[in-house]
């Protein structure tokens, strides 16, 4: 029975490169995914595409293809990758333009669009906000992108046309990982349990080393071999759907029934409804064995007919936010900080009264993290940083948060160090659900 292998090149967007490249070189790979796009990402990727044309893709997809394109093309690896964000026929042209730096002649580059639905998004002003059941015509900012999750059709488009290279914006998570085993062995796109077994498979290698350990290590309690050099997954599926998920021998980290069985909880609400636009998949009975040194088989999933719609990210002109930070050490660290609250607080008071949304005053390594302004200390610390932050609809209203916070250094309390202030324009995400059939994905190639 013919199988093929799927590596996991990233699981987010600042992702690191070192375990991919093995991957390639020492995996026996047929395919590697790098899932590189989130939703708030694609939303700054609109914003830098406004300023300039030529980008809105994702910042590190030169730093990952001058390494990867020249590998991949040595070991007759194809690569499939959603770091088109915003731009993907830009991210499509910077790939040949890195191909052929590296004389890569013959190698086929495609770019997948259709998930930009900004065109016709007046459409949907009534549609209701998933995070605030009002219509979208209430977003209180201008709206800037609106991208669809699409499913595996654009890819399958591009791999039918022989790309080396697909380029992807918006499109699901497991999908980018879905499509080349649907191309490899002619499933039906209807073929429900197949493709919800296929969607496991794309889940489980979506995030990179956290299948692989990563984010399961707890010392002590979860111990992990090698975190510092870990390695990212493999799976290793058949033409039936069944499959195992491995990584490559002497790499950091391990594989057990465990290490999947947390990554198959990830941000899943329901697991008999897991939606993807491909398929809804259940994952309700899913088993993992251990059947050797990190090889473990993955069975039970199963799948039900997709849905008429696909969610629809929404990013819109929010609100800047601004905030201060400063340390104080020593006896009466504590005393001082929140004396040094107390000062920023007043100052905000009197010099920006009624300007913020928003404000939150931590004391970080007593309170911050848990939002408890009443939290007893067992034991005074010997540092600790203070930290003013807000939100307001001005840069200049938001500035005014670090400044003041700055300001400490000479205006007191005593003993205040390494100040920092920013300020961000805050892109924030909704969602909406759109007809699938406003989507409409295609696939454009370049050969090198």
């Amino acid at each position: 029975m013919k199988t093929i292998r799927i590596g996991s090149g990233a699981g987010y967007a600042g992702d690191r490169l070192e375990p991919s490249l093995e991957l390639i070189e020492k995996g026996n790979l047929d395919y590697i995914s790098y899932e590189c796009l989130a939703e708030r990402t694609i939303a700054i990727g609109q914003q830098a595409k406004l300023k300039d044309p030529a980008k809105g893709y994702n910042g590190l997809l030169e730093h990952r293809m001058e390494k990867a394109l020249p590998l991949a093309w040595e070991h007759k690896v194809k690569v499939i990758t959603n770091m088109g964000s915003a731009n993907p026929q830009a991210a499509a042209r910077k790939c040949v333009e890195i191909a052929r730096r590296h004389g890569l002649t013959g190698m086929k580059i495609a770019c997948v669009t259709g998930d930009d639905l900004l065109p016709v998004i007046d459409k949907y002003r009534d549609a209701e906000v998933w995070e605030t059941h009002e219509p979208l015509s209430k977003l209180p900012g201008e709206i800037v992108s609106a991208n669809a999750y699409m499913g595996v059709e654009g890819i399958l488009k591009a791999l039918n046309m022989g790309a080396d290279v697909v380029i992807t914006g918006r499109v699901s998570d497991p999908a980018i990982f879905l499509a080349p085993i649907i191309h490899e062995f002619g499933w039906s796109l209807e073929d429900w349990d197949k493709l919800g077994k296929g969607t496991m498979i794309g889940h489980l290698l979506e995030c990179g080393g956290q299948v692989t350990g990563g984010y399961y290590a707890e010392p002590g309690k979860k111990d992990v071999p090698g975190v510092g050099h870990l390695g990212f997954p493999i799976i290793e599926v058949s033409e039936d759907a069944s499959f195992f998920v491995t990584k490559v021998p002497g790499a950091g980290g391990m594989v057990t029934p465990d290490t999947c069985a947390e990554q198959i909880c990830y941000e899943i609400h329901d697991p008999e409804v897991y939606l993807t636009p491909d398929v809804v998949a259940n994952f309700k009975q899913v088993k993992f064995t251990q059947t050797a040194p990190d090889v473990v088989k993955a069975e039970g999933a199963t799948g039900k007919p997709k849905t008429e719609t696909f969610k629809c990210s929404i990013g819109y002109k929010d609100c800047f936010i601004g905030d201060g930070e400063i340390s104080y050490g020593g006896p009466g660290c504590v005393e001082r900080a929140k004396l040094a609250l107390e000062i920023v607080k007043e100052r905000l008071e009197l010099v920006a009264a009624g300007k913020f949304d928003e404000l939150k005053f931590d004391l970080i390594g007593c309170n911050s993290l848990y939002w408890n302004p009443d939290y007893k200390y067992n034991e005074a610390p010997s540092e600790v940083r203070v930290r003013v932050a807000g939100r307001a609809k001005t840069k200049a209203d938001a500035d005014l948060i670090g400044n003041e916070v700055e300001a400490l250094y000479t205006n007191g309390p005593a003993g205040g160090c390494g100040a920092v202030k920013r300020t961000r324009d805050i892109v924030s995400v909704a969602s909406i659900l759109v007809s699938r059939y406003d989507v409409k994905p295609q696939a454009e190639l370049f050969e090198v």
